[in-house]
């Protein structure tokens, strides 16, 4: 009897400790249901370690790079270890860097016409010839610092000298508030410098050879943001278009139009947000030139491979030779230059009247092809000159080497004219309360649009010859035909005017009822 009571015992106390240790179970805190985090072993630890110290060593390679950088650049522009150029030197070298400086004595002359409300004509004589020898001091004051500043940056600079007096012009055109004059000044500011200029420039320096080089980068970068400068222009044109904008005035029944206050501000809205947009991709496309991806970025495009073998001797010259000018002293002709120029083609502008007011010329005309050719005559007359002696040596003295290189830097002054200094202005015209929009007339858009596919077409290879300038010329002179016959759109010179839609309606109405 003793063993079956001892079994039944040590059941009892098995059942007894179960029961406890229940109870405790179910007043200790259960355990989560997720997987407890495995702490990294030694080899995780140590990768990860090494990934941050190569993104240390990284950044530090590449701070130290732009900082060599920086350096290199600054070294190029004071000239270390190179001949420096004195005050006295300097000045010498721009007083006769070229014999057109002897139209600057025009200048105070120009001034004093103006001031004294002599004839608009001989104004207008003054004011442009004394602009001449102002343009030819840009172009050789941008070579000059090309020396200094490289390439890259010395082109932007030629580019942007080259556009001084036409941004002039703009500028005080929309100061007066003449916002239709201005679109079809700058639109004929495009169409010259993408036809008719490097035209010329193609037929006379590929008179003697098959044909000429273009570095095929840049042309094929061109192509890109001349086509969307160009595009942009065709959005708010299409978009304007598609909505119901009949325009009649009619003494009867009085002036009725949809287009209103609501609709040039709908327009002012969308041409601001394009105008900024324009600006990012100019500002990208130019740190593309100045600093092109690559583990080797600070290589120039020109010396690639395929650059043509004139643009390498160019780059050469720039590092071998030394300039005729001070860096100092070039900067501060320039600034003064600007200012002389600045003030005479304010004279100029207001002297060109004359030329609509008696000659009968139409406002669209006027714009798209007179007052263009008059901003670049100065360039044209130094081209001229230069065009005659290059024919003296060639027939009375020995001939020089033609050129293999291709000019087409007018080009880049019509991707610049298109991609920063438009949406400037319409930036401008809104910080000065005009409403200035990128709604264009449609005919101007059509003519812009034609003139971008012929020079893409004509540069597409990269090389050019005096037949396709031939035909870019044509096709300006076709232009300038069909122009001298347009009458202008009546919507768009209505959003055009400031002030409010109403009363230029208002107005319009009381010169057709007095008519």
């Amino acid at each position: 009897m003793s063993a079956p009571n001892s079994n039944s015992n040590a059941r009892q106390r098995g059942q007894n400790l179960r029961i406890q240790d229940e109870e405790l179970g179910e007043l200790e805190p259960k355990p989560t249901l997720h997987t407890p985090a495995v702490s990294p072993g030694p080899e995780s630890s140590t990768r990860r370690r090494f990934q941050e110290f190569s993104e240390e060593i990284s950044q530090t390679l590449k701070l130290q790079e732009n900082k060599e950088e920086l350096v290199r650049f600054w070294d190029q522009f004071t000239r270390k270890g190179k001949r420096k150029i004195g005050v006295m030197e300097s000045l010498k070298a721009i007083l006769y860097s070229s014999w057109l400086n002897f139209f600057l004595v025009l200048i105070p002359l120009a001034w004093i016409s103006n001031f004294l409300g002599w004839n608009d004509e001989i104004t207008f004589v003054l004011c442009f010839f004394a602009i001449v020898p102002l343009e030819r001091l840009f172009d050789w004051g941008g070579e000059q610092m090309a020396f200094y500043l490289g390439k890259e940056l010395g082109d932007l600079l030629v580019i942007t000298l080259n556009n001084a007096v036409e941004a002039t012009l703009a500028i005080l055109l929309l100061k007066r508030c003449e916002l239709i004059l201005l679109k079809s000044t700058i639109i004929g500011v495009v169409i010259l410098h993408l036809l008719l200029v490097p035209g010329t420039a193609f037929v006379t320096g590929g008179a003697r050879v098959i044909q000429q080089d273009l570095h095929p980068h840049l042309t094929e970068l061109n192509h890109s943001l001349l086509t969307i400068g160009v595009l942009t222009l065709l959005i708010p044109a299409a978009f304007f278009s598609a909505i119901d904008s009949s325009f009649s005035i009619d003494g009867e029944t009085g002036a009725q139009s949809v287009v209103t206050d609501a609709t040039r501000h709908t327009f002012l809205q969308m041409s601001r947000g394009l105008a900024v947009l324009l600006l990012v991709v100019y500002v990208c496309s130019r740190i593309y030139l100045h600093n092109p991806p690559g583990e080797d970025n600070a290589l120039d495009l020109a010396e690639t491979l395929h650059a043509p073998v004139a643009l390498k001797e160019h780059l050469a010259r720039l590092r071998e030779e030394d300039p005729e000018v001070n860096q100092w002293v070039c900067m501060l002709m320039l600034a003064i230059c600007i200012g002389l120029m600045a003030a005479t083609a304010e004279y100029l502008v207001e002297s060109i009247d004359f030329v609509r007011g008696k000659a009968g010329i139409r406002q669209e005309w006027f714009g798209l092809i007179l007052l263009p050719i008059v901003s670049f005559a100065a360039d044209g007359t130094v081209a001229i000159v230069y065009f005659v002696r290059y024919m003296f040596k060639h027939f009375f003295r020995e001939p020089s080497p033609p050129p293999t290189l291709a000019k087409g830097e007018a080009i880049d002054l019509s991707i610049q004219f298109t991609l920063f200094w438009m949406p400037l202005f319409v930036l401008l015209g809104w910080w000065t309360d005009k409403p200035l929009t990128l709604l264009f007339e449609t005919f101007e858009v059509a003519i812009l649009i034609g003139s971008c596919f012929l020079v893409n077409y004509v540069t597409a290879d990269s090389k050019t010859n005096w037949a396709e300038g031939v035909a870019m010329v044509s096709f300006y002179c076709m232009i300038a035909l069909c122009s001298w016959f347009y009458p202008g759109q009546d919507e768009i010179k209505l959003l055009s005017h400031c002030g409010t839609v109403a009363d230029t309606l208002a107005a319009a109405l009381n010169r057709t009822l007095k008519d």
